[in-house]
């Protein structure tokens, strides 16, 4: 069985006050793409990596590449006008039987161990994402009144989420909605059933300036604790 991991890396800069896109931002002095790569590349599973990626930013990324001496195998495929698109042109390189991945690029703070448990336990089950629980109050808004939301029947939803090959490709076979938020609503649209495992805390998404500040903290204690191979 062979293993694809499929990093989405649409994201721009809007959100952090910058005209960088997030994953070429520097965190601990190399850009969030590079860890994000580097962590699926140097997990147990090692999987196979398509980087989707718009084409406008594929002459910065392969100077960026050159800049940094990364040399982590990968192959880049266009991104297309939503994240939906751009996986969906991803798994158009994907013709054999495969536990796919589909990460989002700016969650560089992955770790083996979770990358390892998705990809196992979509083998048994067909279709995985891990989630933690809400720390916060949350409200629901209701017109211009909000209501309060039981934060136990409340789950945050991370990447990587996996998939086995035929689950996935057949599900985007759909036509795009905005209802889809996220692979797993566009696979549960198309009537399979999606397994939740626990998720990590550490595994933040990069969207305000301060992340990066938080990113770099828990990439300093994961390197410290399991060394990149």
């Amino acid at each position: 069985m062979k293993f694809y991991a499929i990093i989405v890396a649409g994201g721009s800069g809007n959100r952090m006050n910058s005209p960088v896109p997030k994953q070429f931002l520097l965190l601990n002095e190399e850009p969030v793409l590079m860890h994000t790569l580097k962590a699926f590349h140097s997990s147990d599973i090692h999987p196979e990596i398509l980087l989707v990626l718009h084409p406008d930013f594929f002459t910065t990324w392969h100077e960026l590449c050159r800049q940094y001496d990364f040399t982590v195998p990968h192959k880049i495929i266009a991104g297309g006008k939503e994240r939906f698109n751009s996986v969906k042109n991803a798994l158009s390189f994907i013709h054999e039987e495969a536990i796919i991945a589909v990460h989002d690029a700016v969650r560089p703070v992955v770790s083996n161990d979770l990358i390892n448990r998705c990809f196992h336990e979509t083998t048994l089950k067909g279709a995985v994402i891990p989630v933690i629980e809400s720390r916060d109050s949350l409200r629901k808004k209701e017109g211009k009144l909000t209501r309060s939301i039981p934060r136990e029947d409340i789950l945050i939803v991370q990447t990587p989420q996996v998939f086995k090959s035929s689950l996935l490709k057949e599900a985007y076979q759909q036509e795009f909605s905005s209802h889809f938020t996220d692979d797993a609503s566009v696979v549960e649209k198309n009537g399979a059933y999606v397994h939740i495992t626990r998720g990590d805390s550490r595994n933040i998404k990069i969207t305000y300036p301060e992340d990066i500040q938080v990113a770099s903290f828990f990439i300093t204690m994961l390197q410290q604790k399991d060394p990149v191979k």
